[in-house]
């Protein structure tokens, strides 16, 4: 009779465990020593080896090739091979999924008074023993702690979380892991030469990847595969009889998409699904490929991971698109594949997503939108990208205007008269300006060319980063950057504040550079001219007299210099002045506004039973910081209450509120403890709901007009001044 792969090829002894060196190291070095214990626990995956394990622990506890137990049982001996055929009666296998109940356990713990009939050891396994019912473990507890010296007890689960701690507590812990592809591969390889059957290391890595680590899953899909193989395994028998997309037919439609071609996509797809692909098939084998993808894109070529040869993968794909739109496709599939199930219809959700595919390439990461952002922020602003902390020295070492000339002064001095700084002239390091210090400062440079400028205090200038003007930034911008039309400015210089033509200045009420008076409106003794005579501010320490200036203005008071304000400005002040002047008034005494009585203040006394004096105000208080703590929504509710009157051992007040009332009146019990704690003595409650008072509105009479303009505009008159 045939006998399945899986069955055939389990491991006898604990060199055969694939994948689970540790356990079978742990075990076979505590058998050596005799340190076995009374109970183990093995848990992990499906098919990873954890029933196969404890019969080779059994054996290796029962076999007779030796005086005791062994690290390597013969497999020959008359208990090896009834542990083997699962006929021995002193190793009980048990089904935990079907025998849950209190009453199994019972029966359980019966049997282990009796020692084995022919082993050294009495086993049992306890298959999925996370399926007891929380009866049958607490039943078990006491003969797992103390069982006869000849039981042992071996459980093995796929769901350690649903053990219960106690009973984790009294075993031994093993945890079992998913074999790698590599050596599910190796393994498939051994069992199709014992089979003499031919197998392609694709398809063999196939099944390897399909059954995800699991070994007894991988020797069942290895079985139906070459039931169809007829002698030899390959990956294209596999494909067309299971029903599955190879990498010629991905390429091409993953290829459509790249190239953006919608509708040679929409056939392909539909072509497809009429040869009968399942949609959730055709998704899993496209999220595979994308992943596969990704890998290229990372430098991987390894055919473990991959599933396939790296060379069977589209170039034009991999060229197509980066790795962030490679990120983003996968995305797209692993998100379809949770949403097809509560679709309205599976394929629109395909053929949405494989639509999505064709405009990948113009997909942009928000980290790529950022670094855009930023450079043009920088080209916008007309500096350098990075800069260093070079940058920051030569920054500081810019010359102040010293005695004897103007910062403007300085500024010209040092580019050279009547030339515009310039990022692409200036030296590496060399400090520039913005357009708009640029604009401030070349009237200021032509007024100092042109006419001695009278000595000067020493001032701070603020340095500032070289800077391009607009013309210059678009001249120079680095390929590939987005025009802005901004910047061009129509091919126009930068326009330069002419004070002479009486515009207002750019900087004004105290901006970076001083403020600037047109030739018409003042004069100033930086230009010959008889300063006029404006009062000073009282911070200002500027103070003009005649032809002379008594006190320079520092850098910091030129924010408090006051403006003159313009002729039409001036006229409309005065005439407001006019209209607006009050009446001399005499001088004001200071007011107090009376202190407002707290409504809940009480000086009533209450005398308690003891001689003590309590007045109802700190009554009010201590009730409702107590209330407070216990019960925040009562405490408020009580404190919208009005005046507390007492009379004799009874508390009357009032609340405006019908629902406050209801829910006071509730609680009033909780009240009341608070009260007679500080009272003394048994106290009464009253709330009493207060009717709001309605005032009455006066009805002003409608003025005949306004009652002409709503009957002729059918209008109504929605409100108004009495």
């Amino acid at each position: 009779m045939y006998e399945v792969t899986a069955t055939r090829r389990r491991p006898q002894h604990f060199e055969d465990l694939a994948g689970q060196e540790f356990v079978a190291e742990t075990l076979k070095n505590s058998i050596k020593s005799g340190q076995i214990a009374h109970a183990y626990l093995f848990s992990g995956p499906r098919g990873c080896g954890k029933t196969s394990t404890a019969r080779i622990l059994a054996k290796a506890l029962n076999c007779q090739s030796g005086n005791g137990p062994t690290a390597e049982p013969c497999g020959t001996c008359e208990s090896c091979r009834a542990i083997t055929n699962s006929s021995s009666l002193d190793v009980i296998e048990i089904d935990g999924a079907s025998n849950t109940s209190v009453n199994d356990v019972r029966q359980i713990k019966d049997e282990v008074m009796f020692p084995p009939n022919s082993c050294r050891c009495k086993i049992y396994i306890i298959d999925e023993v996370h399926m007891l019912s929380t009866s049958a473990f607490n039943a078990l507890l006491k003969t797992i702690e103390e069982p006869p010296p000849y039981v042992v007890f071996i459980f093995a689960t796929t769901e350690l979380q649903k053990v219960p701690t106690t009973i984790k507590s009294r075993c031994q812990q093993f945890n079992f892991r998913l074999v790698p592809v590599e050596k599910v591969k190796s393994l498939l390889a051994d069992a199709a030469r014992e089979l003499n059957i031919q197998a392609d290391d694709e398809a063999l890595y196939w099944i390897a990847r399909e059954s995800g680590g699991s070994i007894r899953d991988s020797y069942t899909l290895f079985d139906q595969v070459a039931a169809f193989s007829e002698g030899h395994i390959t990956y294209d028998k596999i494909r067309d009889k299971l029903g599955l997309l190879g990498v010629e037919q991905l390429n091409e439609l993953f290829g459509a998409c790249a190239a953006g071609q919608n509708e040679t996509v929409v056939n392909k797809l539909d072509g497809l699904l009429q040869s009968g692909i399942s949609i959730e098939q055709l998704i899993s084998n496209s999220a595979d490929y994308i992943r596969s993808l990704l890998l290229i894109k990372s430098g991987i070529r390894k055919e473990s991971l991959l599933g396939q040869a790296s060379e069977r993968y589209s170039a034009d794909v991999l060229n197509s698109w980066n790795p962030v739109q490679v990120e983003r496709a996968l995305s797209i599939f692993l998100q379809l594949y949770r949403d097809i199930r509560y679709s309205l219809s599976p394929r629109y959700e395909l053929e949405l997503a494989f639509s999505r595919l064709c405009w990948l390439k113009q997909y942009v990461s928000p980290a790529e939108v950022k670094a855009a952002i930023d450079a043009a922020h920088s080209l916008l602003e007309g500096t350098p990208q990075n800069t260093g902390s070079a940058n920051t020295a030569q920054h500081n070492s810019v010359p102040s205007a010293g005695a004897g000339q103007s910062s403007a002064a300085g500024i010209n001095t040092a580019y050279g008269s009547g030339q515009q700084p310039n990022n692409a002239a200036a030296a590496p390091g060399m400090p520039a300006f913005s357009a708009m210090q640029q604009a401030a400062v070349q009237p200021m440079a032509a007024q100092n060319t042109a006419q001695p400028v009278p000595p000067q205090p020493q001032m701070q200038m603020p340095s500032a980063q070289p800077q391009m003007s607009s013309a210059q930034a678009v001249s120079t911008a680095p390929a590939g950057m987005p025009h802005f039309s901004a910047l061009d400015n129509s091919g126009q210089p930068p326009q330069v504040h002419d004070p002479a033509a009486g515009a207002p200045a750019p900087f004004h009420n105290g901006g970076a550079l001083p403020p600037e008076q047109p030739a018409a409106a003042t004069s100033s003794p930086l230009n010959g001219n008889a300063p006029t005579a404006y009062p000073p501010s009282e911070n200002s320490a500027v103070n003009y007299s005649g032809d002379n200036i008594s006190d320079q203005p520092s850098y910091d008071d030129w924010s408090n210099t006051e403006v003159p304000p313009d002729e039409d400005y001036a006229a409309e002040e005065s005439y407001a002045d006019q209209q607006e002047e009050p009446a001399a008034e005499a001088p004001m005494e200071p007011h107090f506004e009376q202190e407002s009585k707290d409504i809940h203040h009480n000086d009533a006394v209450y005398v308690t039973p003891d001689g003590e004096s309590v007045t109802i105000t700190k009554l009010y208080g201590a009730v409702i910081s107590e209330l407070s703590v216990e019960d925040a929504l009562l405490a408020s509710a009580l404190m919208q209450t009005g005046k507390w009157n007492i009379s004799g051992n009874k508390i009357t007040t009032t609340i405006s509120s019908m629902y406050q009332k209801s829910m006071l009146e509730q609680n009033v019990q909780k009240i009341l403890v608070c009260v007679n704690k500080y009272c003394r003595s048994a106290m009464q409650f009253e709330i009493i709901l207060q009717e709001p008072q309605v005032q009455k509105q006066e009805t002003a009479e409608i003025p005949l007009q306004v009652k002409i303009l709503c009957n002729v505009f059918k209008g109504s008159i929605l409100g108004g001044k009495k």
